[in-house]
Formats: C-alpha cells, structure tokens, sequence
C-alpha cells in the first residue's frame, strides 16, 4: 500500500508540472531525460546545434569526452577529444551519426600524433556553414597548454575546410559565440583564460576577417562558454559559471553594455534522470517565440568530487539536456523539471 501511495503522489506532482505549462509549451515532441549519451565515450559536452537544410535534418555537433576509456590520468581524458555528431528530426529525440573528419592542414594538429577539439560553433551564412572551433595542440595532463580559435567552412556540414586561426587577445582563447548584428556585422564572444576566465570579443564584417575588441565588460564575469542571442526585443549572453552554480544570464539593448540577472539558471540540481548536477556549457535555439535552453550536465559530480583528482566513470561522465526557456519580468526562467515539448521550426538559429 505504501509503494501505491508513494507512485500515485509521483503521477500527480507529474500532473501538476504540465498543468504548470502554458498551451504553447506544450506542443511539439516530448523530450526525453538525458536528452542524448553519447554512445562510443560517454562524455558529450558542449553542445552547438544547426539545421541541415539538404537533409532536412537537425545535427549536433559536441565535444566527445573519453569518458569511459581506462588508464587516462588526470584531465588527459578532456583532451585527444575529437567531435561528435548526433542528429534528429525534430530537436528532442537524437542519435548518434559520427564524428567530424577535420582537415590536416589546421595549425596545432597536423604535427602532433592526437589533437583536442573542443567547443564547436556552428552556423550558416548564405549557403555556407562556419565551424569556430577550439584546438588544442596535443593530449595534457593540465590545462596550462595553449588553446587557439580557428575558422572552418563546408558546403554539406561533413567536408571542412581550414580558412584561419583567428588573431584574438592571447594564446589561451576557448568557446566561441557568433552572432549577427542588425547593421550586418558579425561578433564574436569567447574566453580569455589568462585574464582570469573573462568574456571578450571580436567583430567582422564578412565572418573572415576579426579584429579584436577587447574586454566585452560583463558585470562580475568570471565563466567560459559566452553564448549570445537574440530574443524577446534582448541580446542575452548565458555563460557557464564553472563549478556546479549553473548559468550567468547577462541582458542588453545594444550587445555592447550588459546587466547581470540577479538568479543564474540551473543552478539547483533538478530531479530527472542524469539532471542532478548544475547545467553546463549553454546552447540556444530560437524557434518562433520559442526558446530552448541545451546543456550538458556531470550528473556523478558532487560537493565532493574533483574529477582531474577521481576519475571514476560515473563523475567522468556527461549528459545532454534541454529546457525550454521562459520570459518573466524581462528576464529568463528555465524550470528544468518540467516537461519540455521541443518544437523547431525548421532553420531556426540564435538570431
């Protein structure tokens, strides 16, 4: 009778969550938790998710984190990281296709025996896609090596090309943001590790040519993974605040002068599976009036655990997950444990 009980209150606080959802919010296909585990290294990370016009597919590219391989000591494990790629036809149910073939000729790979991918960014620009990508030139058991931004093109989202290693403020630069601004120029968001974890950016006028702009003076910035986009009448950059305290949310008028939200997104850990620990590395798509939040989540983390020092499987290991976004008051509310119906129009981006 107890075991009744305990199951029928877990079916009507199910209930009350997707009463607590709006009409709108719940159309589209019902996501699953974890959204998606990548199934060779059991590490997906850092997501960035585009449409596949010709294919009429949506494909993810990620960071693939070998996770589950035995015998790598301290962070050696976060680099030889190459990068995977999941699709889906309608942004909620995913499965894995492959991992990128990169070119030999980008800088920092073609003399080393095993490069690190990390941080894909990629989108779409008059029938050409753009993939600002982080390398690293070898596999480390620290993170004090260099990290450069290069810039790759395709025509079909499998065959790349290397176009630049992008001339930004150090040799310690991560995770790149691109977003396009009303007068046509590009800006580029990313993190400058030697200046204590801070945002800065870059503009262009053609996505091949960056100068750089220095400090992009975020209110109480200290993160990585500045991810810009367009919605609600606001430009919104969502970082990743390192540890397990979520998500900084920083809004704008103009994606120059930034206020800081005063509560992070993600930070409590939610009750689905693989969703027990703060959300991480942030990717947005805009659908309509529709915003969904994807991230990715070290569900085997605790207070206690410092994966570089144990590296068990279960804290090693990393999960995708997504949230649909709300606009309260002005600013951003993700309600991790609700339900999220996933529903991309198809093209949609961060504009």
């Amino acid at each position: 009778m107890r075991y009744l009980i305990i199951l029928f209150s877990l079916f009507l606080s199910g209930c009350a969550d997707v009463a607590s959802l709006n009409e709108n919010q719940q159309i589209g296909a019902l996501a699953p938790k974890p959204l998606y585990r990548d199934p060779v290294f059991d590490g997906a990370a850092d997501p960035s998710i585009i449409f596949n016009a010709a294919e009429k597919k949506w494909l993810m590219f990620y960071t693939n984190r070998r996770a589950n391989v035995p015998g790598l000591t301290n962070v050696s494990w976060v680099h030889g990281t190459p990068i995977g790629i999941a699709e889906s036809v309608d942004g909620a149910n995913w499965s894995y296709r492959s991992t990128v073939n990169f070119p030999k000729d980008i800088p920092g790979t073609s003399n080393v025996e095993t490069a690190t991918y990390w941080a894909p960014a990629v989108l779409e620009h008059e029938g050409i896609y753009h993939m600002y990508l982080t390398i690293v030139p070898g596999v480390f058991e620290d993170w004090n090596h260099p990290r450069t931004i290069v810039h790759l093109t395709s025509a079909d989202l499998k065959n790349w090309a290397y176009q630049s290693t992008l001339p930004l403020t150090s040799d310690r630069v991560i995770d790149a943001s691109v977003l396009q601004l009303p007068d046509g120029r590009w800006r580029l968001w990313y993190n400058d590790e030697l200046a204590g974890k801070k945002t800065f950016y870059a503009d262009s006028k053609d996505l091949y040519h960056w100068e750089d702009k220095g400090s992009a003076n975020l209110p109480n910035d200290r993160g990585e993974a500045p991810l810009a986009f367009y919605w609600k009448g606001h430009y919104w950059l969502i970082n990743d605040l390192l540890g397990n305290i979520g998500l900084g949310v920083y809004r704008s008028s103009d994606a120059l002068n930034w206020q800081r939200q005063s509560s992070n997104l993600l930070d409590i850990p939610g009750t689905g599976v693989d969703d027990q620990n703060g959300g991480h590395h942030p990717e947005v798509i805009v659908s309509g009036e529709r915003a969904f939040l994807y991230y990715f989540v070290h569900p085997g983390v605790n207070a206690e655990s410092v994966y570089e020092k144990e590296p068990a499987l279960d804290v090693k290991r990393s999960s995708i997950q997504v949230v649909e976004l709300q606009y309260v008051d002005g600013w951003l509310v993700a309600q991790r444990n609700n339900p999220t119906y996933v529903s991309l129009l198809p093209g949609s981006t961060r504009q």
